[in-house]
């Protein structure tokens, strides 16, 4: 992972002269997973910490969350492809973007917990994170996606990965910062998302959201879960906090199921009580925060084959268009360019490919992980 044994050195000894960071605690008593209290020695000084990089103080005091972390946003920095993949360049990385962050964006520290950069260095982002690693019991409140600061890790990737991929040291470093999330957090390889599955962004880029199958199958295996225990299917657990692309495509299929929703990827009030709704007639226990929960979203979705119009069409149409196909338009007819593009993402998944809406491919599309998937 490109680090030096001097600078593990330096690391080691400047940590434990520095010791911890301070940091306010908010809500009631924290309890620790039982994988964090199961291996509490895990080495992290591969990770740059804050005072390692010459972090600037807060600008304000910062909080650990009061509730549990349940998955990992893996964005992309929209910073240069730069060809420097030097130690030097990760700190300046760091410093760049804390900067950003605060004098640009007026917020109280780097917004994401964790940076790595082109080279394959991992740095510390919001002070803390680190600590809160070392612990895990609870994150620090961050501000990488709104609705989800509370209880996702945010990973921030330098580079723009649009059209271009990551280079392999990034990669292997962000497989090895998200195995060791999930152990310390309890997290899984299925609980791995990209920014777009719950804000309308176009981080993480179309070319790195369509290695996040990849990304989660390495995990999966470094983590050495067993296949029984992964959900068939982990749907992106949508709530009225958010808004994405996947928001419009339940949008379109409440509206298709009668409700009178704006299409527009706002989870509005108009939402919450369609989706209230909807649990409550299908027998779904009634989520108070409107949450997209699996059997919300399997009973919503319809399958679709090459016959099939109308709104649930549009709404796959709309979502490939967004993502990475731009050859679909939205027709709301099944034609043949969604046909081959859906057949993409059922390959891309490890699904068969033969160009049908069923609950697999509907549950891939709209950001969530197949187990399946994990077995390709």
């Amino acid at each position: 992972m490109h680090v030096e044994s001097s600078a593990l050195d330096r690391r080691t000894l400047l940590r434990a002269g520095l010791g911890a960071a301070t940091v306010a605690v908010v809500g009631s008593q924290l309890a620790l997973p039982s994988a964090a209290r199961a291996d509490p020695g895990t080495d992290l000084d591969w990770i740059y910490g804050c005072d390692e990089w010459g972090a600037r103080p807060p600008a304000d005091p910062l909080a650990v969350s009061a509730i549990p972390t349940n998955k990992i946003i893996v964005h992309h920095m929209a910073f240069p492809n730069v060809t420097d993949y030097s130690e030097a360049q990760g700190i300046k990385l760091a410093r760049d973007c804390q900067d950003l962050h605060m004098d640009g964006n007026g917020w109280s520290d780097t917004g994401q917990h964790f940076t790595i950069s082109r080279g394959g260095y991992v740095l510390e982002g919001r002070r803390g994170s680190l600590e809160r690693l070392r612990a895990g019991d609870r994150q620090m409140i961050s501000a990488h996606c709104p609705g989800e600061n509370g209880r996702a890790i945010g990973i921030e990737n330098e580079g723009t990965y649009v059209t271009e991929t990551p280079p392999e040291a990034l990669l292997d470093s962000l497989v090895a910062l998200c195995a060791t999330i999930c152990r310390r957090y309890g997290l899984h390889a299925h609980d791995i998302f990209g920014h777009w599955d719950f804000r309308t962004t176009a981080c993480p880029g179309a070319a790195f959201y369509g290695q996040f199958p990849t990304l989660r199958r390495r995990v999966f295996a470094e983590l050495g879960t067993d296949l029984a225990d992964v959900p068939a299917r982990r749907w992106p657990d949508l709530w009225r906090f958010v808004g994405s692309p996947s928001v419009r495509v339940a949008q379109y299929l409440l509206a298709h199921r009668g409700y009178p929703v704006p299409v527009n990827s706002v989870f509005d009030a108009a939402t919450v009580a369609a989706v209230q709704d909807w649990q409550q007639r299908n027998g779904i226990p009634v989520d108070v925060d409107a949450t997209l929960t699996a059997p919300t979203w399997e009973t919503l979705v319809p399958e679709l084959g090459k016959d099939a119009v109308g709104l649930p069409v549009n709404a796959v149409q709309f979502l490939l268009n967004f993502q990475s196909h731009p050859e679909v338009a939205v027709t709301g007819e099944y034609d043949h360019p969604t046909r081959m593009a859906v057949k993409d993402i059922q390959r891309r998944h490890g699904l068969p490919a033969h160009g049908k809406l069923d609950l697999d491919t509907w549950c891939a599309l709209v950001g969530g992980i197949v187990r399946r998937s994990l077995r390709h």
